[in-house]
């Protein structure tokens, strides 16, 4: 995900029916999980953005901690056994209280399956903002991301932004020795393009396996790319075309960040389209027993590249909103996925 990420503005929704357990959070409720053995391939990512207190470099204390626990029990509830994390987030805080919760929680690294992300650099007095995937940076931020995680190896990295100045080789240099090393067990990329992904993995020993881009109801231009080919409206479309089938012809599972819009159709005021779309998104919740979080994120995972959504929420409670997500197969006819689209849109398609 990219820095700062957007605030979660949308308010939780439960009605009546809605499935997915809401038990209590805390350290019971942590340590009892279960994880999922095929961990790559589960349906929802928490994000852990929101965890760690002020995005500054004040110290996290104990009510981070607590509401961190918090956050990942209500995850932990709600069939969510995967993390993703990024060493910029809160400025390295939201890694290191998701390691304090470990250390609460013996056995739980064990259960769950833990994703970082490397290669941005925010700006500092008298140094601009950048991105740095050299390969000796690329190591001695994963070395400083698992002492913050309290981990010896992360489950998942991925390579945050695209950085223009990087030599691929390199690169993989440094990917092959946290992989030999065992403080990787994978690779991925983020916000980058198919042939950006390509090239890297030209150089490569291990296959990359996930892309994380943004990819929403709201963000649809990775899915409108290929739509509006020999339209006019293609030229207003800046998704770089291909992206979307590079990765699933490769293997690439696709990681949704900004998945919920900010609340845009959950109960965040917006535009007329907006506004037409969460009434929409609130009708098929009661028709089905869910929540509209749930349908949201059933839009994006009821397209064939069977896309993760990243939950990016610290609220407990909206996490447990989104349960259904987790714990059911996306539940939209071909006709309703369509009007939820072209609703959002605005307009019919060409």
């Amino acid at each position: 995900m990219s820095t700062p990420d957007a605030p979660d503005t949308g308010a939780p929704s439960s009605p009546p029916g809605a499935s997915g357990a809401a038990a209590a959070s805390g350290p019971a409720a942590v340590s009892g999980a279960v994880r999922d053995p095929a961990g790559a391939r589960e349906r929802v990512l928490y994000g852990c953005m929101g965890l760690g207190g002020a995005w500054d470099t004040t110290p996290c204390g104990p009510a981070d901690i607590d509401h961190a626990e918090a956050a990942i029990g209500a995850a932990l509830d709600s069939g969510i056994t995967a993390f993703d994390h990024a060493d910029i987030y809160r400025h390295g805080k939201a890694e290191a209280v998701f390691g304090e919760v470990l250390a609460r929680a013996p056995g739980l690294r064990e259960r769950v399956t833990v994703q970082t992300k490397c290669g941005i650099r925010p700006p500092e007095p008298g140094r601009p903002g950048h991105y740095d995937l050299r390969g000796a940076t690329i190591v001695r931020r994963v070395e400083e991301s698992l002492t913050r995680l309290r981990t010896d190896a992360v489950d998942v990295l991925l390579l945050h932004r695209p950085d223009p100045l990087a030599d691929p080789a390199d690169v993989a240099a440094a990917l092959h020795t946290l992989h030999r090393q065992g403080l990787v067990r994978g690779f991925g990329v983020s916000n980058m393009s198919g042939p950006q992904i390509a090239l890297l993995q030209a150089h490569l020993d291990v296959p990359l396996v996930a892309n994380q881009l943004e990819l929403s109801l709201h963000r649809r231009d990775w899915l409108e790319s290929g739509v509006l080919v020999n339209t006019p409206a293609a030229a207003e479309v800046g998704f770089p075309h291909g992206t979307v089938e590079h990765c699933v012809a490769h293997g690439l599972r696709l990681q949704a960040w900004g998945a919920l819009a900010q609340g845009r159709f959950t109960g965040r005021p917006g535009t007329p389209s907006e506004e037409a779309t969460a009434r929409l998104v609130t009708a098929l919740a009661e028709r089905k027993g869910t929540t509209p979080e749930a349908i949201v994120l059933w839009w994006l995972q009821r397209h064939p590249a069977r896309i993760a959504p990243v939950v990016g929420t610290a609220r407990p409670e909206r996490v447990r909103a989104c349960a259904d997500a987790a714990l059911r197969e996306p539940d939209l006819t071909h006709e309703e996925w369509y009007a939820l689209w072209t609703t959002a849109r605005g307009a019919p398609l060409p």
